[in-house]
């Protein structure tokens, strides 16, 4: 059986087991917290530790005078004259869902976020920990957590290996150096505009507002930083680059640190050269194994993930996942279709459709094996043999192009930590800031250069930057339940926009073979 059909057949029998728990085990929506009539409201009893209560900062004593459900686009204001008021909204409420509990005196929902209190306080709804139904999920929780802890510890090392190692291989074609320059601000350049794009969608539809995901609420800890976009880049520079290694929230540190290692790589003198980029290219090769082993546990994974993530919440995580799976889709397209023939056709004056069907066996194979790397043989042929672009410039642009250049990945990166971020400020944290969001652009442009070219690959870059937010990683696991249709489609548009990246290369350097040049009237 195929990888994927396994990782989709246990996909599906996670559902299955996850509904039937909640339909034969009793599991009532739960704050974690007790309350008392008081006047004017609601008054907080006690709050157990740990709880969702004790999430967003419910503190004894607060009293609320009334509570809204918040169901994504729909909302129910409820007063609270009474205890009784509440339990009748807790006993419609499900888990993953929110409930606005707004404090006496606080002033009215809308008012301007520099006031006091101008917030009212999420409570994501969870579940009773005596409950049977959280007694028989707590195994299959054990096993998300320990396949989510496998994940991370791939982080660190596959992402300094990887970058070091590509950053060296550029430069170690010194006869090259102009055709390098060219082929690496091409690769940069529409990476950045695949991440614009995503972005650009991701905040237009917003698919992570209102969504009911079923994920835990962000502790004091998991709030993204707050720091300035300049702060950020002064972050970039690590003071001590071991105690960043240990660290999978200074991601960005360790991207930098592997960029500038990457390049004086090549220049020092031989023997010293060969010898540390054969380390480092040994090392990723190992990293990459592991990686493959440790994706081989996938099936497994996203099995216990969804019996979790189904039997707390039902089908509500599945209609936001909806959503954005469309989102990232439209992005896709949209760079695949309108992006990046404008690149061929006004800088490597190509006709995009001409050259998309002399492409057709490589994007098919890309298309089926979601895999750059396994597709750069078939790439190799097609741009030769179909393109007419000379051997000199393929087998430069294309092998760079499988290792770092990855448009599609990049792009799918950004829509999902956002999509991510827009969730969990539903559930009480913040919306990203400006900053913030530029942070995840470069994030995504350099993690992209690090992103093997093997199926499901992105999803470690993913937990990169969720990391380096200081994000939960567990929402990028959820994300894997839909992976496999993104998975085909963003590498189609990673092997097309190399393609073109070859087109344009080999225009640029005066080849006429390509095709027929578009010339101008």
């Amino acid at each position: 059986m195929s990888f994927h059909w396994k990782v989709l057949l246990w996909m599906l029998l996670g559902a299955a087991v996850g509904l039937f728990m909640q339909w034969r085990l009793d599991a009532p929506a739960w704050t974690g917290a007790t309350f008392a009539s008081a006047d004017g409201g609601v008054q907080v009893a006690s709050v157990a530790g740990g709880s969702p209560a004790a999430k967003a900062k419910l503190a004894g004593g607060d009293v609320f005078r009334e509570v809204i459900l918040d169901r994504g686009p729909d909302e129910e204001v409820v007063g609270l004259g009474s205890v009784a008021d509440l339990e009748a909204v807790l006993q419609r409420s499900s888990n993953g869902e929110v409930l606005w509990f707004v404090r006496v005196g606080d002033p009215p929902l809308g008012a301007p976020a520099g006031s006091p209190q101008a917030k009212p306080r999420a409570v994501a709804l969870g579940m009773d920990p005596s409950s049977s139904r959280a007694r028989w999920i707590y195994p299959f929780t054990f096993v998300a957590d320990i396949f989510l802890a496998l994940l991370k510890m791939l982080i660190v090392p596959l992402v300094l290996s990887s970058i070091v190692t590509g950053v060296a291989g550029v430069g170690t074609m010194k006869d090259l150096r102009r055709l390098g320059g060219k082929t690496f601000l091409y690769y940069m350049s529409t990476s950045l505009l695949a991440i614009v794009v995503g972005q650009t969608l991701v905040n237009v539809i917003r698919p992570g507002e209102g969504a009911s995901l079923g994920l835990s609420a962000l502790q004091d800890a998991g709030k993204g930083t707050d720091d300035s976009f300049v702060e950020v880049l002064k972050r970039m520079v690590p003071p001590n680059i071991f105690e960043s290694l240990q660290d999978n929230g200074a991601m960005l540190s360790i991207i930098f640190f592997a960029l500038l290692l990457g390049f004086f790589i090549t220049q020092a003198e031989e023997p010293h050269s060969s010898r540390i980029r054969g380390v480092f290219e040994s090392f990723f090769e190992v990293m990459m194994k592991m990686a493959e082993g440790v994706l081989k546990l996938l099936p497994y994974g996203v099995f216990a993930l969804i019996v979790k993530v189904t039997a707390s919440t039902g089908f509500a995580p599945f209609k936001a996942l909806l959503l954005y799976m469309i989102t990232v889709a439209t992005a896709l397209i949209l760079h695949a279709c309108v992006t990046l023939p404008l690149v061929l056709k006004f800088v490597g004056r190509l006709s995009p459709l001409r050259w998309a069907k002399a492409m057709s066996p490589a994007l098919m194979t890309a298309f089926s094996t979601s895999s750059s790397s396994m597709t750069l043989p078939v790439t190799l042929k097609t741009v030769e043999q179909r393109g007419r672009v000379s051997n000199k410039v393929t087998s430069f642009t294309l092998p760079l192009g499988a290792t770092i250049n990855m448009d599609g990945t990049a792009l799918y990166e950004c829509i999902g930590v956002i999509f991510l971020a827009q969730y969990y400020a539903t559930v009480g944290g913040d919306p990203l800031t400006f900053s913030q969001q530029a942070f995840i652009v470069i994030l995504a442009l350099l993690a992209s250069v690090g992103a093997a070219g093997i199926p499901s690959a992105g999803l470690v870059m993913m937990l990169t930057i969720l990391s380096a937010l200081k994000l939960p990683v567990e929402g990028a696991a959820l994300l894997l339940a839909v992976d496999r249709p993104l998975d085909m489609m963003r590498t189609v548009v990673n092997v097309w926009s190399d393609s073109c990246g070859a087109a344009v290369i080999a225009r640029s350097e005066g080849e006429e073979g390509p095709l027929e040049p578009v010339l101008a009237t």
